[in-house]
């Protein structure tokens, strides 16, 4: 079976002067996996080594260039799943660290627990040698900037009324349940998924998560099934409304429906459903053993793959 990866560097709302540098970092790092899985290596290895070109990158919300919590500190979530045995491992909430998807792998190969949180994921990166950034270090301008505009004006949330009805028996329009596309309009959360040589896949995803979110937040990205998901036919990686994605398990609602209808009809009928039940968006990247897709509900969302045919890129599923 021929190898091939998949890149993702957030769905949202972008400005047209950053597309090309958007594109050329999600090249970059589907190069980086592709460059694993030539040299015969895992799929797991390949999205790990994607992950990390992207955590690298300011121009994406992971590691350096992530977004702020509502304190000003930077606090990220990761995920890695390993396909055929779905192994796991994910940290949540780290304060100050790059390669967040560095320690999620450890937590994998360790195998003593699936996720670690805040202090406790802290811990286990000095046990196995991996190091934080010092305390602003992680920061961009372009971060800074997108704290001070959602503080000067914080978006209204608004409770989840879905499946309620009017007193005439119709039913009730649903409010977007967590927040206004303000906070979500530049991306987010970056993933990688990856078939190897050997026809096993694997999944991985990191981010800084929302811009504002209280200090202690988890999100989407490191939450088996929501955000991430890899079994023995396909893996999947999801960006967007980390709420909503972690209301409808989109990732392992993806992988259930891609068993009666398909990969391509199973994400869209995924993302259909997290639209109607939560009124948030997403996109995703998800590939199996016939190809890949690539979905979103915004704008733009910044891909890059490399497959039998080739490398390619783009700003979503047009």
């Amino acid at each position: 079976m021929s190898a091939a990866i998949v890149v993702h560097g957030g769905a949202g709302l972008i400005a047209e002067d950053r597309h090309a540098r958007l594109l050329g970092g999600v090249r970059n790092a589907a190069s980086a996996g592709h460059a694993v899985l030539l040299s015969g290596g895992s799929a797991l290895d390949a999205v790990v080594a994607a992950v990390r070109v992207l955590e690298d990158d300011p121009e994406f919300n992971a590691g350096v260039g992530s977004a702020l919590t509502r304190d000003g500190t930077v606090e990220t979530d990761a995920a890695v799943m390993s396909g055929h045995d779905q192994r796991i491992g994910a940290v949540g909430a780290v304060p100050d660290l790059g390669n967040a998807i560095a320690l999620a792998h450890a937590v994998l190969e360790r195998g003593e627990h699936v996720l670690l949180a805040g202090a406790a994921a802290l811990a286990f990166a000095a046990e196995v040698g991996i190091t934080p950034a010092a305390p602003g270090a992680l920061i961009t301008e372009r971060a800074r900037a997108r704290l001070a505009e959602y503080l000067a004006a914080p978006p209204p949330f608004a409770a989840a009324t879905v499946g309620t009805k009017t007193a005439g028996g119709r039913d009730a329009k649903a409010p977007r349940a967590a927040r206004a596309s303000k906070r979500e309009r530049e991306g987010g959360t970056v993933g990688a998924v990856a078939r190897d040589r050997n026809g096993q896949f694997a999944a991985a995803t990191s981010t800084g998560g929302m811009v504002g979110k209280r200090s202690g937040r988890i999100g989407d990205s490191p939450i088996v099934g929501a955000g991430t998901w890899a079994d023995r036919e396909l893996a999947i990686s999801a960006t967007g409304d980390g709420e909503a994605i972690l209301r409808v398990g989109l990732a392992r609602t993806v992988a259930l429906r891609a068993e009666g209808s398909g990969l391509e009809a199973g994400a869209r009928g995924a993302l259909a459903e997290l639209a109607a039940i939560t009124g948030g968006t997403a996109g995703l990247i998800a590939i199996g053993r016939r190809g890949h897709v690539m979905l979103r509900q915004t704008p733009t969302m910044p891909v890059a793959w490399i497959d039998a045919s080739g490398p390619g890129d783009s700003l979503g599923d047009d």
